[in-house]
């Protein structure tokens, strides 16, 4: 059985969802792995659901915000600033800080097109003490927006894609790798 096919068929289980939707909430306060290397797999087995898939990881991401806003807001001396030195998010920290008094809930909504990532501007929120209401309706128009078009393009491109998909699965994995380790040295050192 080929690493596509043992993907395809965790994707098929009946926990799938669930295994997602904890994913997505401990990738926004404070796990490494993105929720998208389980969202896309959901929407090629079930693209049935796919609305309801990114509607489950956006809520799941929304609400694993709040724990990491309230890491940042009670527990940043400890565990917000052991999370975001064991990451090496520091600079990135630091400069999402100052955006927040710059740009307000509208640098949360933007954040959904950059590689920053979430549990850094939850936690960052807190430490701010970043009014709630706000933190909520552009964390959901942030992580909806990008979870939503995500699962779209997948369900529209992705039967199109998949014989290449199965095909390259080792190769795709390695790029989505190179691309987060990217991402974190473009946000680090540049």
């Amino acid at each position: 059985m080929t690493l596509y096919q043992r993907i395809m068929d965790l994707a098929r289980g009946r926990h799938a969802e669930l295994i997602m939707a904890l994913v997505s909430f401990a990738d926004a306060s404070f796990f490494p792995l993105p929720p998208h290397t389980l969202l896309i797999p959901l929407v090629l087995a079930r693209p049935d659901r796919t609305v309801r898939i990114a509607l489950l990881c956006t809520f799941a991401s929304v609400a694993g915000g709040y724990l990491g806003y309230a890491i940042g807001h009670v527990l940043y001396d400890s565990m917000g600033q052991w999370i975001i030195n064991t990451y090496h998010y520091q600079e990135s920290f630091t400069r999402f800080q100052v955006l927040f008094q710059e740009w307000g809930a509208w640098i949360i909504v933007a954040k959904g097109v950059t590689p920053i990532p979430f549990k850094v501007v939850s936690i960052a929120a807190g430490v701010a003490g970043f009014d709630l209401w706000d933190f909520t309706w552009s964390s959901i128009v942030s992580r909806g927006g990008q979870f939503l078009a995500i699962a779209l393009l997948v369900k529209r491109f992705g039967p199109t894609v998949e014989p290449l998909i199965e095909r390259y699965m080792l190769q795709l994995g390695f790029g989505v790798v190179f691309l987060i380790v990217a991402g974190f040295v473009a946000l680090n050192y540049i």
